[in-house]
C-alpha cells in the first residue's frame, strides 16, 4: 500500500518540501538505514537525487574532442602505470 512521505531538501539556502508516494514497507527499511547510519532519510534521498543529477551535469562539461578520444586507446588489465612512470622519468634523466 502506497504511502506519503514528506521529504525535505536544501535548494539555494532554504529547504522546500516535497511529498512522494512509495512502499510503506521500502520507507521502513530506508528508515532503518538512516538511523543505523545515523543520517536523515532526507539527507539520503537529496544525495541520491544530487548524485544523479551531477553525472548528467559532468557528461556536458566534456568537450566535444575530449569525448570523441574516450575509449580510442585500450590498456591490459595487468598494465603498471607506476612501472611505465619511472620508467619514462629514468629514460628523461
Amino acid at each position: 500500500m502506497p504511502f506519503s512521505y514528506i521529504c525535505t531538501y536544501k535548494t539555494n539556502a532554504m529547504d522546500t518540501k516535497l511529498t512522494i508516494k512509495l512502499d510503506r514497507n521500502i520507507i521502513e527499511k530506508a528508515k532503518k538505514y538512516a538511523k543505523s547510519k545515523n543520517i536523515s532519510l532526507s539527507r539520503i534521498i537529496e544525495s541520491y537525487l544530487n548524485a544523479i543529477t551531477r553525472d548528467e551535469i559532468q557528461h556536458e562539461n566534456i568537450s566535444p574532442l575530449v569525448q570523441s578520444l574516450s575509449g580510442i586507446i585500450e590498456i591490459p588489465d595487468d598494465f603498471d602505470f607506476k612501472k611505465d612512470y619511472t620508467d619514462h622519468l629514468l629514460n628523461k634523466y
